[in-house]
């Protein structure tokens, strides 16, 4: 039986790890970049044949990212310890990209510049999203609120107002998705928004709209005379 290849017969300027310290996360490979998060392999198998394993059984990165601890742990060399790791490291990216540092300011009052803005964030999330686009004079931000299904239990006034009132925004416009596809308004989706509106209110920040996502669609709050 052929011995299984392992990082170990690379020459150590060439292995991942190396190759990162020297020249940068942005040199290495999807597949490097997994064989340093996972560390090492199991008795009988390198780590660069269960990176190689997980790529090839999802497809791509985006399927990888979305696959559930169980889904990983049926992988050889992947058990739940290497499981977590892995949807760590990918939940740390997804709120990274999430959290937005405040952009020059932008005219946003047509709702399909919105949509266009954030439908890349949005638009291939399984759950819904709710997130909050804080506005002022010179910039705007972005921030995530909730992940979930959309009620007032999980967006509350607090934790949306929160990041409006440390950016010192004037107003405010909602923006959630949508997996199933169809834009319109659910029964939640008009009770919370009365509420973050109200809220707004009495904040003194004005809600300027709220909009729905899909994949090929948006659904304006603001269009529809609702806000």
């Amino acid at each position: 039986m052929s011995k299984s290849f392992t990082i170990h017969d690379l020459p150590k300027e060439e292995r991942p790890r190396e190759r990162l310290l020297k020249f940068g996360e942005e040199a290495l490979s999807v597949q490097e970049l997994l064989q340093v998060i996972l560390g090492r392999g199991i008795p009988g198998e390198s780590v660069v044949v269960t990176a190689q394993k997980l790529l090839s059984q999802f497809g791509s990165l985006q399927k990888l990212a979305e696959a559930s601890i169980e889904e990983l742990s049926l992988i050889k060399g992947i058990g739940p310890a290497k499981a977590t790791q892995l949807k760590a490291v990918f939940e740390i990216g997804r709120r990274t990209s999430s959290q937005t540092s405040p952009y020059k300011s932008k005219d946003l009052s047509d709702p399909k510049k919105v949509y266009e803005l954030v439908k890349s964030k949005l638009k291939d999330y399984h759950k819904e999203h709710f997130y909050m686009i804080a506005l002022n004079s010179r910039n705007h931000s972005i921030t995530e609120v909730s992940v979930g299904n959309l009620n007032s239990s999980i967006v509350h006034p607090r934790e949306v107002f929160e990041e409006a009132i440390k950016n010192k925004a004037a107003s405010v416009i909602f923006v959630h998705n949508h997996p199933s596809g169809d834009p319109e308004p659910s029964e939640d989706d008009l009770i919370v928004t009365k509420r973050l509106v109200e809220a707004g209110k009495i904040l003194g920040i004005e809600a300027k709209d709220h909009i729905i996502i899909t994949k090929t669609s948006f659904f304006s709050f603001k269009e529809k005379m609702l806000i």
